[in-house]
């Protein structure tokens, strides 16, 4: 899937999947995640309901920039868990996705080649479980306007798919907008048109 500077590429939803070497479980999964907060919760989430597993390794990606990311052995031999599950984050080009991969332990060690190769293969298994999509990349926008003025705001707004992040609409109109890239001039002119009229 070729991206180009308008777009990146996640994961359209959230997807498991299952390893298994020598009795030891490795349960992956992926979620779509838009800020760290996020990631956070989904950790202690999985930590909540799989008491009984000894690690619960992940990595995350996040924003467009490629230096928001974080990858975490918990407890694993230092870069035997997080740093091949950002890996194949990385190998398929993705952003804004979170895996964390979830270890019974079997009875068995494995040695750092068979952890790098359990975690990898965990991820890659539940990244082939979900679309991966392409999503514009949005530019926020404020907006302040008459009230009068919101009906014909709001049809540039649908028109050109962007997306309310929050509307205050008293005697003037804030409106905050995520705007696609590829229709960041046209929106604002067209909306500053009808603000100045």
């Amino acid at each position: 899937m070729k991206t180009d500077a308008e777009f990146y590429l996640t994961i359209a939803q959230e997807s498991k999947a299952e390893y298994k070497d020598r009795g030891s479980r490795f349960l992956a999964f992926a979620f779509p995640v838009q800020d760290v907060e996020e990631c956070k919760k989904q950790v202690a989430t999985l930590k909540k309901i799989h008491t009984k597993a000894v690690h619960h390794c992940f990595a995350y990606k996040l924003g467009l920039d490629g230096n928001n990311f974080r990858a975490n052995d918990d407890g694993e031999p230092a870069g035997s868990a997080g740093k091949p599950i950002l890996g194949q984050i990385n190998s398929k080009q993705l952003t804004n996705v979170l895996v964390v991969v979830v270890r019974y332990f079997g009875g068995t060690l494995l040695g750092v080649p068979g952890l790098i190769n359990a975690y990898k293969t965990a991820t890659s298994l539940a990244l082939q479980t979900t679309p991966i999509i392409q999503k514009p990349i949005e530019i926020i926008k404020d907006f302040q306007f008459d009230y009068t003025k919101m009906n014909e705001v709001m049809i540039i707004v649908k028109k050109y798919n962007c997306t309310v992040l929050k509307q205050d609409a008293q005697l003037f109109c804030l409106l905050t907008v995520a705007i696609p890239k590829s229709s960041l001039e046209a929106v604002q002119f067209k909306i500053n048109e009808i603000i100045n009229r």
